[in-house]
């Protein structure tokens, strides 16, 4: 028995083409659908119930970690799969996400990936930035990073690991890849499982999405100190804009008391420009107004992982 566990808040618009996308798929193997309505306000429920798939219903929004808990607790399958109720998974997605845990026993987990029909710019931009992430995690034979959109994991393992942690709202998906891989648990990228989604079309969504992330990643990333060096999902340049990000705050303010900070500004927007190159040029291949825009889309998300991991590092409490 394989167990896919969708948690849903206030997806009524999304939540029927994701349901009818599962009950499509081409798997030979038995699943079942299970669906936390995590207090939602709208008809997710009725929606759910109308599908024939089983409904565990919270009285309260307690967050994704919490739904997908009360999922796991419930499910029967030896895998459990998650995807989102924004998401609407190809025919063949729960085929290719459970292969390698049916024909590999040491493993644990297992990430697949995302892809959109969007055409906003935007939407654009982030579909290309999640194929520059999917690259470099192509290139390893194992990961650390197994995002809940397109993922399967072994019950036993979430069990003994005790699921997700309730305590974070955001990226909890991401503390639960860094503990399983403290435990040495195996995890695997597999890029033919694949979800449709939607995502952020509009900067200020795009911004508060990456606000977020930082957040709540710098409430937890001191418990794996290795992982704030390296992990197998966040491109290293990342990193170094975000402290040219910073810098160039910085330097901003003082142009207004020197004209020195003014070239000093400009010189550290051309090395900002120059760190954005690589991304630039694999871009152009594939959407060049992307390519275009892009330097100008990674100082904004360098900005807004810094002030949300700031936010997060001084435990600031979100609004």
């Amino acid at each position: 028995m394989i167990s896919v566990i969708i948690p849903a808040f206030n997806a009524a618009t999304t939540l029927p083409d994701c349901l009818t996308a599962l009950k499509n798929q081409t798997i030979r193997e038995a699943y079942e659908v299970i669906v936390v309505d995590d207090g939602s306000t709208d008809g997710t429920a009725e929606h759910a119930q109308t599908a024939n798939v089983q409904l565990i219903r919270c009285p309260q929004n307690r967050g994704a970690a919490a739904a997908r808990n009360q999922g796991i607790q419930a499910a029967r399958g030896d895998i459990i799969c998650f995807t989102d109720a924004d998401c609407v998974p190809q025919p063949d997605w729960l085929a290719e996400l459970t292969r390698p845990l049916r024909q590999q026993p040491n493993l644990t987990a297992v990430k697949g990936i995302y892809a959109t029909r969007q055409r906003q710019l935007v939407a654009r931009f982030v579909q290309i930035e999640y194929e520059d992430k999917y690259d470099l995690m192509a290139r390893q034979p194992q990961i650390d990073f197994v995002d809940t959109y397109s993922a399967a994991y072994r019950h036993q393992a979430l069990l003994e690991v005790g699921g997700f942690d309730e305590g974070i709202f955001y990226v909890e998906d991401q503390e639960l890849s860094f503990r399983l891989a403290a435990k040495g648990c195996v995890m695997v990228f597999q890029p033919t499982a694949v979800v449709y989604h939607y995502h952020s079309h509009t900067l200020p969504r795009y911004a508060r999405k990456k606000f977020w992330i930082g957040y709540w990643k710098a409430r937890f990333i001191g418990r794996y100190p290795n992982r704030a060096l390296k992990d197998s999902h966040t491109p290293q340049i990342l990193k170094l804009q975000m402290g040219l990000a910073a810098l160039l705050l910085l330097l901003l303010v003082g142009v207004a008391f020197s004209p020195l900070f003014a070239w000093l500004f400009t010189a550290s927007l051309l090395v900002f420009w120059l760190t954005t190159l690589p991304f630039c040029r694999k871009a152009w291949h594939k959407d060049r107004i992307v390519a275009l825009a892009a330097p100008l889309f990674l100082l904004i998300r360098a900005l807004a992982l810094g002030f949300g991991f700031i936010g997060g590092t001084l435990k600031l409490s979100p609004p």
